[in-house]
């Protein structure tokens, strides 16, 4: 909130002329990336680590890592605002004495050191829970949403069977003799297709297996765009890598065009059982 209450500041043209290229401009956009992006993303792996590992996090020490952060982090970029106001310009490593930036510098400095050890304690802290935490159980936080109703960590296949959902939040609505979809083959990766209104079945779709299309793609890509920076002319070199990269990877098969086929009639004789 304040990284956004302080680009509504920056809009104003009178006061952006004024802390330009300074470190209020620093200030705002870490407080928009660290807390809009960091924090959330840090919540998220307290989250989701017994989902991952099978174990819990500890809690007494993510809590000292979280404080250890909160307090870093503010410590670090709130005086950097008044550093802008003062005209400390950004992207500088060294400047003169007597500025009156010292203080307020060497306290964000010292803010730094504490994110640090905030980063330093979550890595211990993933490395002795992953190893020895408490175990977890399917969900041990009790929530709602289907990636708490496997085991964890999740088997390599996820469902056994695609659950059905009753309601939005789909554990806690869920009947005690919940249904399940079934009449998938399990020899490929088949889905079902459901229609959008109503979630009644449409079809099953099989999705396509591993591929080193998509990473050849990638890497075509990269070179031509890269490459396009420095030199006009590599853009068509990238073109001329993308296309039969894409043209293999998107050419059906004559095995893909049968089964569709077969898919297609047996859908007609016995239909989608759910």
């Amino acid at each position: 909130m304040i990284g956004g209450l302080s680009g509504i500041v920056l809009a104003s043209v009178p006061l952006d002329v004024q802390v330009h290229d300074t470190y209020f401009v620093v200030a705002h956009f870490h407080y928009v990336l660290i807390g809009g992006a960091l924090f959330p993303l840090a919540g998220a792996f307290y989250y989701w680590f017994p989902k991952w590992t099978g174990r819990m996090y500890a809690e007494t020490m993510g809590q000292v890592s979280f404080w250890l952060l909160m307090i870093g982090f503010n410590l670090t970029f709130f005086p950097m605002h008044i550093l802008g106001l003062h005209g400390m310009p950004r992207r500088v490593y060294t400047y003169q004495q007597g500025l009156g930036w010292g203080t307020l510098n060497a306290t964000a400095s010292i803010g730094a050191g504490i994110i640090a050890l905030s980063i330093l304690t979550t890595v211990i802290n993933f490395l002795s829970s992953a190893r020895s935490g408490a175990l977890a159980g399917a969900n041990p936080w009790g929530a709602d949403t289907l990636d708490w109703s496997v085991t964890s960590p999740p088997p390599a296949y996820n469902f056994a069977y695609p659950p059905v959902v009753s309601g939005p939040n789909a554990l806690w609505d869920a009947a005690p003799d919940q249904p399940v979809v079934v009449g998938l083959r399990s020899d490929v990766r088949e889905v079902l297709i459901t229609q959008v209104l109503d979630a009644q079945p449409s079809h099953r779709e099989e999705i396509p297996g591993h591929s080193l299309a998509p990473f050849l793609l990638a890497v075509a890509t990269t070179i031509g765009l890269i490459g396009a920076i420095f030199f006009a002319w590599f853009f068509p070199i990238g073109l001329g890598l993308v296309a039969p990269v894409m043209i293999c990877w998107f050419w059906p098969r004559k095995v893909d065009v049968i089964d569709e086929l077969v898919q297609e009639q047996q859908e007609i004789l016995r239909g989608v059982t759910v």
